[in-house]
């Protein structure tokens, strides 16, 4: 029998092949999602990873700013009806611009942060709760479960984790799984 000169690849992004219920699928892709970000980022110096990638016109770090601002609108304001500021100001030239004094360890620190916040609420939410009311959400009707706002953020994070595929590929050949 031939061994494999290298580790195998995994067969599966995500979740571990075992995993099919519903809620673990959908936190496992999340938790996949937000590691394969900061993988992406790996190993840019910090002036690449604040400038603008031309086109596209944002910066990697802003990319991860704005996840953070993700995080906080969908889960802590929008599910839980947290009462905090869901939108910086300055809109959304605020949100993808990393100010010139701020440390990109502090970015970080920020969407790290508001990744452990949104996993407090999720560790005791079922997926067919509704998002409470008086945050994002004024009215019985708006409400969406849970199930639907990680749908949202799923597609969201595959969409901006495919992004930083192309941001990265343009800055230095860099290719991703």
């Amino acid at each position: 029998m031939q061994q494999p000169s290298q580790e195998e690849p995994a067969l599966l992004d995500g979740p571990a092949v075992g995993v099919s219920d519903t809620r673990g699928l959908l936190l496992g892709y999340l938790d996949w999602y937000r590691k394969a970000l900061m993988r992406k980022l790996a190993g840019l110096p910090d002036d690449v990873l604040r400038a603008p990638v031309d086109p596209m016109g944002w910066s990697p770090l802003g990319l991860v700013q704005h996840l953070g601002w993700v995080e906080r609108r969908w889960l802590r304001w929008g599910f839980g009806a947290v009462d905090v500021v869901a939108h910086p100001p300055g809109g959304d030239a605020a949100e993808w611009t990393v100010a010139a004094g701020t440390p990109t360890a502090q970015v970080i620190a920020d969407y790290q942060a508001e990744v452990a916040a949104s996993n407090s609420l999720l560790a005791t939410a079922g997926l067919s709760d509704k998002a409470r009311l008086g945050g994002r959400f004024k009215t019985p009707d708006q409400a969406p479960t849970l199930s639907r706002i990680l749908f949202h953020l799923l597609q969201e994070y595959a969409r901006h984790v495919g992004h930083v595929d192309i941001a990265r590929e343009l800055i230095d050949g860099e290719t991703g799984e």
